[in-house]
């Protein structure tokens, strides 16, 4: 299986963004082969998946059981490790480097799309990087596009509400040391007895688990690339953090108490298809700039005029304001010109304080000025006078006093 050179590189010291465009390529590209394999309305994932994490040494394999238990599920759980069997990706898992994201992702997604896993799934070992951790979010929200699509139909019932839960299993760096070389000493006495006796199976032993500087490097490989990934997913996804310190007991006894918790605050499916209709607030803001860009360029090429007005009358009469409330990031205009009688000049004026990295909004307020005076009746007729204040927010200044 060959690796891919976008992914061989090492992602934690790239920019964030340069990660986001590295995610989508892959997202795409292995969602785009699941789409010409099966067909966009045979892909149904499990309706809850656990997405299982944990330092090296905290006990996964153990817990995967248990969760499995605590959830019902007969089907095994999807290991990671146990779909990277090519020679390559053993021998950078043997020397404790991470395996190239298009194809961790391809073949994770390809597994649970099999049936056995229709009601849920455990999956050991996924996301690891940054750039596998966005590919995990695009999976989501395109799940909840295929929720809305096909809502109301005959299919509806093989696109359920998808439920995350992200449980990353934590001990310190000691302690997962001293795990590690622990399990690889019983591996070989097991394997040592076995060979003795004839009676029993040999178990594969870890080669990481064999050196303490070894298994001390996978440990900080998981501080430094999977926990921070991990942790930018709290806001998304039902997040578990458990500390698996101390006796298997014990640390069953924390999953319990938080799967209980995230449970209590789960949406019904009926509610869930209720408020599908309104946009996520991360999805509005996925192609916003790419949007405004377009507008604006629009602006420039079908009203002119009228941009080149809105753009001068910023310049020449808020931003001298803007100026002198530098310190407290928060300005209001309020303005009468009519440049704003044309309602889209409104609209290129809030575009424009968008692309320049100012928050802005408009209300429009009609007061009453008195216009005539009848004569005879005396009667003082008033005209309606539109005054916009623009209320414009942006990063303040902080002046400290000298010491």
């Amino acid at each position: 299986m060959a690796m891919e050179t976008i992914s061989d590189k090492k992602l934690d010291n790239r920019p964030d963004d340069l990660e986001v465009k590295d995610a989508h390529l892959i997202f795409n590209h292995v969602w785009n082969e699941l789409v010409d394999e099966y067909g966009e309305d045979h892909l149904c994932f499990p309706k809850e998946i656990f997405w299982l994490n944990g330092a090296p040494g905290s006990g996964k394999g153990t817990h995967t059981r248990f969760i499995m238990d605590l959830r019902d599920m007969m089907q095994e759980p999807v290991v990671v490790s146990s779909l990277l069997k090519s020679p390559q990706a053993k021998k950078m898992i043997d020397a404790g480097m991470l395996v190239g994201d298009k194809d961790v992702v391809g073949l994770v997604f390809r597994k649970l799309l099999e049936a056995q896993y229709e009601k849920g799934a455990i999956v050991d070992g996924f996301p690891r990087t940054k750039v596998q951790v966005e590919c995990l979010k695009l999976l989501h929200a395109r799940l909840n596009q295929l929720r809305l699509k096909y809502l109301d139909t005959l299919r509806e019932s093989l696109f359920p509400k998808p439920q995350f839960h992200i449980i990353v299993l934590f001990i310190d760096e000691k302690e997962s040391v001293a795990r590690q070389v622990k399990r690889g000493r019983k591996m070989i006495e097991h394997n040592e007895k076995v060979k003795l006796s004839g009676m029993g199976e040999l178990i594969e032993v870890r080669v990481t688990d064999l050196d303490e500087n070894t298994t001390r490097n996978r440990y900080r490989t998981f501080k430094e690339q999977t926990y921070d990934s991990l942790t930018t997913l709290r806001e998304l996804f039902h997040y578990h953090f458990v500390s698996a310190h101390g006796s298997i007991a014990n640390v069953q006894e924390r999953i319990i108490d938080e799967l209980k918790y995230q449970s209590s605050l789960e949406l019904n499916q009926d509610t869930y298809d209720r408020l599908s209709i309104i946009p996520i607030s991360d999805t509005l803001a996925t192609h916003a700039r790419q949007e405004l860009i377009t507008r604006l360029e629009n602006y420039e090429k079908v009203h002119t005029v009228l941009f080149k007005r809105v753009v001068d009358l910023i310049n020449s009469k808020f931003i001298p304001i803007i100026r002198r409330h530098a310190i407290s990031g928060t300005a209001i205009i309020n303005s009468e010109n009519n440049v704003f009688e044309e309602p889209i000049a409104l609209t290129i004026l809030l575009d424009v304080f968008s692309e320049r990295g100012y928050h802005a909004t408009i209300d429009i307020n009609k007061v009453q000025v008195p216009d005539t005076i009848d004569p005879k009746t005396f009667k003082i007729t008033c005209k309606v006078k539109k005054v916009y204040s623009v209320r414009v927010r942006f990063q303040g200044s902080e002046i400290r006093r000298g010491h």
